[in-house]
């Protein structure tokens, strides 16, 4: 353990707002706004307010796959919400998701505007809106379901676990490091196994199971995330491997990847995104020239 002094808790635990290193000013244990502010509106039927983070890349990856398969009533607009900054704390969004975090959708579609929160229940009120990427007969919606859900609950483990720890924390702690990391690779191996049986997690066909799954586990293994493919040696699970390239491969994936990411670089961020042209002329290194 290279820790120079061990923390004992003290009987009642109390809010040190310089504790949080790098988040110290976003998280707080309290819920609710912090400040008035509306949300923008654009023209489209779906608003989004999400950021390009492995759960905001979901929703923009499953909207660009729809509009891919011809849904024009997909379109959408995405208004990027910057986390390090406090925006979800913003009275407008919380009024979308009390849990202020991201992502979160509009649907102004429905006779009154119908609010959708947690990555997971957008992708699954998308599949079933559209008819697309979930399928229809009762087992595979199970298993579409059950991986689905295997990464909503799994996925807390990788990112606020072995990614906090690994990345962020402002103290390296190896027994966190050690647990998580283990708990990482343990999860890469249930997805390894599982794709030595089929090309997606579903089955024969790709599903919004894979779409959630991706940003996560996908990118993870393709050295995207974290920085840390070298540590977990992600190069081990092949069939991991095969599936996160051919994923990547698609051009809704390479979209989605760039909507509201604010961050990398200047040529994959496309900061909002209203049209499909703005891939071509709104990416931040064109906008930046025009300056």
């Amino acid at each position: 353990m290279n820790q120079e002094h061990e923390y004992v808790p003290p009987r009642i635990w109390t809010w040190e707002k310089e504790s949080g290193g790098q988040f110290a000013n976003i998280n707080r244990p309290i819920a609710g706004p912090t400040h008035d502010k509306a949300l923008p509106v654009g023209q489209h039927p779906f608003q989004l307010y999400s950021l390009a983070t492995p759960n905001g890349v979901k929703v923009t990856v499953m909207f660009e796959e729809l509009l891919a398969l011809g849904h024009q009533e997909a379109e959408y607009d995405a208004w990027p919400i910057r986390i390090m900054e406090g925006e979800q704390f913003g009275s407008g969004f919380v009024e979308i998701n009390p849990n202020s975090k991201i992502p979160a959708l509009v649907d102004r579609s429905t006779p009154t505007p119908t609010r959708i929160f947690e990555s997971g229940a957008i992708l699954l009120y998308l599949a079933e809106k559209f008819g697309a990427f979930l399928p229809t007969d009762p087992a595979g919606r199970t298993k579409a379901l059950n991986w689905l859900f295997w990464q909503m609950g799994s996925g807390p483990l990788l990112g606020g676990g072995f990614g906090h720890f690994y990345a962020y924390a402002p103290t390296k702690i190896e027994y966190a490091i050690d647990r998580f990391a283990m708990e990482a690779k343990r999860q890469l191996d249930v997805l390894d196994r599982r794709l030595a049986e089929a090309p997606y997690l579903a089955g024969d066909d790709y599903s919004i199971a894979d779409i959630a799954t991706w940003p996560w586990y996908g990118q993870l293994a393709l050295g995207r995330v974290y920085d840390a493919a070298e540590f977990l040696q992600t190069q081990e699970y092949e069939h991991v491997q095969r599936w996160a390239k051919a994923i990547a491969d698609r051009t809704a994936v390479k979209r989605g990847r760039m909507v509201n990411r604010t961050f990398g670089e200047p040529g994959e961020q496309l900061h909002e995104r209203h049209d499909a042209s703005d891939f071509e002329l709104r990416t931040q290194d064109k906008l930046e020239a025009e300056e």
